[in-house]
């Protein structure tokens, strides 16, 4: 089972960020945020300063980095073992946060149609997401891989507490495998620590449910930390059969590794025998040999990368195309935050446009729901490089001629 996952073609990708062209400048996160005490900070005109150089498009395929879970998944579930099934899942919808660590800027905020692609072949997979409403502010994605397919949308609600910024996620996450077996979770609740004095530090928290119509469901309690904690980052659950028993408990930390042992530990203590025999599902990969000082991940640095060929096949819309973005990750700060200025005033005009009836190109509401769900033609169209039904986003603004 080890070795599911591992048998893709091998891709050639970047293991560090270009050298920064300008010497960056020191700016108080807290004289730009202190007068928006208690406000949607998703609203908030930040400098790029506070910015990394990826969208939150592109965050969403960071919950893939370790997608090989899902195929390990698929693979225990055609040979009968719905148990290590949702099992493997489970790591899965943990290990989305690992990348969180120490990562303390906050990513680009799509224009509306903005979009991401990522075709990783070396992973097995495609990945494919859009912002398709900017107020609400809602990102949907969805992924094609081994036997499995997984989409969502997302829309943060967030609120400023002064010392602290609280991120409710709202949406569900859809994981359905080839032989018909769908389950469904959420995200818990994200607070980022500390914006005025001390180290920026954050934490996920709160309770999550893995379910679905098959055997198994699964419950996960992300433990809140506390000023005191030693140990924290903490993540408990169990996974439950149809008639409440508890099959399996998984242990670990959202930053680091997560395990399990079959039956009910729930009672037993740290030192007890049943947990020194858990077997480990999920470990972290290790950090980049050429750290950022954004702290991304060696996945991360990956993401914004114009591989050679490239540039041409994407639509207009790529995240990878947005030039403020760009010239953050070349550390050409001035640049950044001018072009950044320029295109949250053209992004002011997505509110007019969604209400004179703006749909988005790839996906549709579902019926009957409000979650959005692809609609297909993505990838062929880029089969035939045919973009004529993509708006340039990006581009200049043509100005009104001035009466005289």
């Amino acid at each position: 089972m080890r070795s599911v996952g591992t048998n893709f073609p091998l891709v050639k990708r970047r293991k560090k960020l270009p050298d920064p062209v300008e010497k960056e400048k020191s700016v108080s996160l807290w004289s730009m945020i202190k007068d928006n005490i208690g406000k949607d900070l998703t609203k908030i005109c930040l400098p790029v300063y506070f910015n990394e150089p990826l969208s939150t498009l592109q965050k969403g395929f960071e919950d893939l980095e370790y997608s090989y879970l899902l195929d390990r998944a698929y693979e225990w579930g055609k040979r009968g073992n719905s148990l290590m099934r949702i099992l493997n899942v489970a790591a899965f919808a943990v290990s989305g946060y690992a990348s969180t660590e120490g990562r303390n800027c906050k990513p680009f905020n799509p224009l509306l149609g903005e979009t991401y692609e990522a075709d990783y072949p070396d992973k097995g997979l495609q990945f494919f997401s859009e912002k398709v409403s900017h107020h609400p502010m809602i990102i949907a994605c969805h992924c094609e891989g081994q036997g499995w397919k997984f989409w969502g949308d997302s829309n943060l609600k967030s609120k400023f507490w002064g010392r602290s910024i609280q991120l409710d996620p709202v949406g569900v996450l859809t994981l359905e495998f080839d032989d018909g077996e769908v389950l469904q979770w959420s995200k818990v609740t994200t607070s980022i620590y500390n914006l005025i004095l001390g180290k920026l530090y954050c934490d996920h928290y709160g309770t999550m449910r893995i379910q679905g119509k098959h055997e198994y469901s699964c419950k996960l309690k992300f433990k809140e930390q506390s000023i005191i904690d030693r140990n924290p980052h903490q993540v408990h659950g169990i996974v439950q059969d149809k008639n409440g028993k508890t099959a399996a408990t998984l242990v670990g930390k959202w930053d680091e590794s997560m395990h399990y042992i079959l039956g009910d530990c729930s009672g037993k203590g740290k030192g007890s025998d049943s947990l020194s025999d858990a077997r480990l599902l999920w470990r972290r990969n290790k950090p980049p040999k050429f750290p950022t000082r954004y702290n991304l991940t060696r996945f991360a640095i990956t993401m914004n990368e114009l591989t050679p060929g490239l540039k041409e096949k994407l639509p207009p819309t790529d995240s990878r195309l947005r030039p403020d973005q760009r010239y953050l990750e070349n550390g050409e700060y001035e640049m950044a935050n001018a072009e950044k200025l320029r295109l949250e005033q053209r992004q002011r005009q997505a509110r007019k446009m969604q209400e004179q009836g703006w749909k988005p190109q790839w996906f549709a509401k579902d019926k009957g729901s409000d979650t959005y769900r692809y609609v297909g033609g993505y990838w062929e169209a880029r089969e035939q490089g045919r973009w004529d039904s993509c708006p340039d986003i990006f581009g200049q603004v043509p100005c009104e001629p001035q009466l005289e």
